[in-house]
């Protein structure tokens, strides 16, 4: 079977990385709340067929995927990804912050810390090139993403609204609605973003 990979992460060492810990985080999360594959299938709207391509390491999940396998276990991209289940303060290497996206002319997103979930804070860095899109159908209801522009300038339309966010401003986007990030200049972008989402 060819290998569903979503260029989500830098090199082919780093894809594979990445993608066997999500596997088998998943799969163990699974496992701990006794859900079935038809189970977390139904909460979270993914295909029972993409749930067994993504436990086996044969497709490697999308943020969008990620971010709903997530909410329908109660957890955090963070968790799945390994990066937030450490004691109370701790240190994460540059080797272990994953590229959960690239963009296709070499833009990436990583995703440099987290909180485990449900309730979870994360910290995003972005590149994107020229004409490069990231395009989201929305995150859980009341999610919140505080943006700033490091370099360049981004495009972004949350819903019916869209802004120009330039070199040094920031701005707050509730994006529990279709949303999409854009690069539409002909220079290079760096934001970083913020992320709150609650259940309680």
């Amino acid at each position: 079977m060819t290998k569903k990979v979503n260029k989500s992460t830098d090199s082919g060492a780093d894809i594979q990385r990445v993608s066997e810990a999500v596997a088998a985080r998943i799969k163990a999360f699974r496992k701990q709340q006794k859900l079935s594959l038809d189970e977390l299938s139904r909460r979270a709207g993914v295909s029972k067929g993409m749930l067994v391509e993504i436990e086996k390491c044969l497709a490697n999940p999308s943020i969008a995927l990620l971010c709903k396998i997530s909410a329908a276990m109660g957890v955090s991209v963070a968790d799945i990804v390994d990066i937030a289940s450490k004691p109370t303060a701790h240190l994460i290497t540059p080797e272990e912050i994953p590229v959960l996206w690239r963009g296709e002319k070499g833009g990436s997103a990583r995703l440099l810390a987290g909180t485990s979930g449900p309730d979870m804070l994360e910290m995003w860095r972005w590149e994107m090139f020229p004409g490069e899109r990231f395009t989201s159908p929305g995150h859980p209801s009341g999610t919140v993403e505080l943006l700033h522009v490091e370099s360049g300038a981004l495009a972004i339309q949350v819903d019916q609204t869209a802004l120009l966010i330039a070199e040094g401003c920031s701005a707050v986007a509730q994006t529990d609605v279709p949303h999409h990030y854009a690069n539409d200049t002909t220079q290079p972008v760096i934001f970083t973003m913020t992320v709150s989402e609650r259940h309680s």
